[in-house]
């Protein structure tokens, strides 16, 4: 379900689906068809303007099969790479500011957030310890289900602002509520300042999730209860279809028009997806860095 409102400035889009194919495609068409056209600060002379639009995108069920969009922008070894890289950590050895690398990764502002002035001196003062947010979410609901402190967040207004790349995700904040069965259900909010709807927000949410799923694991862990993975809500200031990929999005937009998602969605367990995410797994075991090698 999509509902769209119109208005003098950004439109604002909800949209409830019940698995992540479903809503990445309902997403690409609601922007598509009600996105306000605006220019960006990456936009070539060429380029049209973006379509971007404010949404909220509830999935109903995370983990619903099927779970993976064949045709998102990337394949199997990509999305691979990028859940480790969020959840586990993978790539945090390449965050060297100082060094123009790169200035931040999710897991190490969720995991080890630690606020500095400079980010781009090595020598800039931490004053503060690092701090794991996601452990603090699990001990927060795992004292208390119902608090509404359960949150982390990554911008860091001392630093953040002056950098060409500050973090898109802003905030995570979850939830447990008792279910039908006698256990919990955690659900889990993240809001956006900026989002790539086309080429990053599958990606992101297929992390995210299972992020998600980890925190819930921990929190039945500790408590010695059981936690499933309940809704999944995700907020963007700004999701947006660049100019630059319409030609390529097009025919893809085409295809979401005329057939059911179905056609152009897998099970988590079909079989060409498991053996490359598989494959992907023992590579970046050996090597973290395999995958960004095997690209160039």
């Amino acid at each position: 379900m999509t509902t769209a409102v119109s208005t003098a400035g950004i439109p604002t889009i909800s949209i409830t689906a019940e698995t992540l194919p479903q809503a990445w495609e309902q997403a690409v068409l609601a922007v598509w068809d009600h996105g306000v056209r605006v220019k960006t600060q990456y936009d070539k002379p060429q380029d049209p303007p973006s379509r971007d639009a404010t949404v909220m995108i509830t999935v109903a069920d995370p983990f619903a099969e099927p779970r993976i969009h064949k045709n998102f922008p990337g394949g199997p070894e990509e999305l691979e790479a990028y859940r480790q890289e969020v959840v586990n950590g993978i790539h945090d050895h390449w965050i060297d500011p100082a060094a123009g690398k790169w200035t931040y990764t999710y897991h190490e502002r969720l995991f080890a957030y630690s606020p500095v002035e400079n980010i781009r001196r090595a020598d800039s003062p931490k004053p503060f310890k690092a701090v794991d947010q996601i452990q603090y979410i699990v001990d927060a609901l795992s004292a208390a289900g119902h608090t509404r402190r359960a949150q982390a967040i990554t911008w860091m207004p001392t630093a953040d602002p002056r950098t060409d790349d500050p973090p898109c995700l802003q905030r995570l904040w979850c939830r447990l509520l008792a279910d039908e069965a006698g256990g919990w259900t955690l659900s889990m909010n993240t809001h956006w300042r900026s989002r790539d709807l086309y080429k990053a927000w599958f990606m992101n949410v297929y992390a995210l999730t299972d992020l998600q799923r980890t925190i819930a694991e921990r929190i039945a862990e500790k408590t010695g209860e059981t936690v499933a993975v309940g809704r999944y809500v995700d907020i963007s200031d700004s999701l947006h279809i660049y100019g630059s990929y319409f030609r390529e999005a097009a025919p893809e937009i085409e295809k979401m028009r005329t057939a059911p998602y179905t056609d152009r969605a897998w099970e988590s367990n079909h079989p060409a997806f498991s053996m490359m995410t598989e494959e992907a797994r023992e590579k970046l075991a050996q090597d973290p860095d395999w995958f960004a090698k095997a690209r160039g």
